[in-house]
């Protein structure tokens, strides 16, 4: 079997397991759910197994320390996995809401109705915990999914999905196996094939780098919900709890850097800037952060850290607009909460920005301001989450305006259909 009859096969699976899912009842659904978190927990030492070859893979090829901290699964991450299957489960069921109800003068009744999307393709790097959230949200909201994960996961990424599988067909007999399905080979050219299959596949969501997006988005015939890359700021205003600021600026830069919506760059007041960027630089170089810094922040931080190992040196143009997922940070003393905004929104990626203050006014004007899925005002950037926003497991987050934005859940995997109810009504 070629590669393009594989990706058609899968696709046609897909399809007709779509079909068969939208059958079930949410607490057959549930049913599984429950029985593949405890099964995830069961199996976590060949899950675990599986992954130390991704990790032997991944640190062969060079892939970076955070980039490797993405990929591991560890006894926390694999809990947290089954936490957020039983999250998912406890969750109300998105398909079979009336949206929207009305009766016309001709008496004619319309509903609104939520229904599932049909058949999500995810394509994603690294986290093989995205399989289990990916899949979890899919089947809650009635859709079949295909997994295509990166090279250095696919172990973890098929023990999972496999795991996942068994377990649902042991809970329920009706339960389609290829409702969740994994791509079986790192070839490349399985993307462009898979995502010409209009006829099969509705949906694609791309997780990970900006390339990755920008590869697929370019390729693609289906509708793509993505967010690019996650450029993200914290701003310390004038009136800023210093304190509370240094605290969600190092929570938003180094608690996990290799993250979309970890902070790239620190912009802060001019106001303040002399009495809080000494101590808070001191605090990065101490997470061995390296800092990158306009005129006036390089003349406050360079005297100030006392570290053999800081890095520190001037910020190039091209900096502000970098999506590291690294330890690095951009600082920018900036005039105020206006030029915060503007700086945000001219090289910021519409993913998620922070302000730190005690002024009302100045926060209400960079809720309003700023043009990001979440904007946030004295807390940290890290919320950014569909397990933070109490959606359970996250199916990914949307920079995009139309359709979903932000963290996606279950709603967010839907679509609707119009039923109408007569008693022999035709059109004049």
């Amino acid at each position: 079997m070629n590669l393009n009859e594989q990706m058609t096969r899968l696709a046609q699976q897909a399809k007709a397991a779509s079909r068969e899912l939208a059958k079930l009842t949410t607490a057959e659904k549930n049913a599984c759910l429950l029985a593949m978190a405890t099964a995830l927990e069961q199996n976590a030492d060949a899950i675990k197994q599986a992954n130390a070859l991704d990790m032997e893979f991944g640190a062969s090829h060079g892939l970076s320390a955070a980039m490797l901290d993405r990929l591991k699964l560890d006894d926390k991450r694999i809990a947290g996995m089954a936490k957020g299957l039983r999250e998912v489960a406890a969750l109300p069921d998105p398909i079979g809401k009336i949206l929207d109800e009305r009766t016309r003068p001709n008496g004619l009744k319309l509903q609104k109705i939520s229904t599932p999307i049909g058949v999500v393709v995810i394509i994603y790097e690294s986290r093989p915990n995205v399989t289990a959230d990916a899949a979890s949200l899919c089947f809650k909201s009635g859709n079949a999914t295909i997994l295509r994960g990166g090279k250095e996961a696919l172990n973890s990424n098929q023990i999972i999905a496999r795991t996942m599988i068994d377990a649902g067909k042991v809970a329920h007999q009706g339960f389609p196996e290829h409702a969740i399905q994994v791509v079986p080979t790192p070839d490349r050219e399985a993307i462009p094939i898979l995502l010409s299959l209009t006829q099969y596949v509705d949906l694609c969501m791309p997780r990970g780098g900006e390339s990755l997006i920008r590869a697929v988005a370019d390729c693609s015939k289906v509708p793509v919900i993505k967010h690019y890359k996650g450029v993200c700021h914290v701003y310390v205003d004038a009136d800023a709890d210093l304190q509370m600021a240094e605290e969600i600026t190092l929570n938003a830069k180094v608690q996990r850097p290799g993250v979309c919506n970890a902070a790239e760059t620190l912009l802060v007041d001019q106001a303040v800037a002399k009495s809080f960027l000494p101590h808070m630089a001191q605090k990065l170089a101490d997470k061995k952060v390296e800092l990158r810094c306009d005129p006036v922040a390089l003349g406050l931080v360079q005297s100030a850290i006392h570290h053999p190992q800081s890095a520190i040196k001037a910020a190039a143009e091209q900096d502000y607009f970098t999506e590291y997922m690294d330890y690095i940070l951009n600082v920018r003393v900036v005039d105020g909460v206006r030029a915060a905004i503007d700086h945000i929104n001219f090289y910021g990626s519409a993913h998620s920005d922070s302000i730190v203050t005690k002024n009302e006014a100045h926060a209400k004007q960079f809720l309003a301001e700023v043009d990001s899925a979440a904007v946030y005002w004295n807390a940290s950037t890290r919320f950014t989450d569909g397990g933070e926003f109490g959606m359970g497991a996250e199916i990914g987050i949307s920079t995009d305006k139309i359709g979903a934005r932000g963290p996606m859940g279950l709603d967010e995997l839907t679509s609707y259909k119009w039923l109408g109810i007569g008693n022999g009504q035709i059109r004049s």
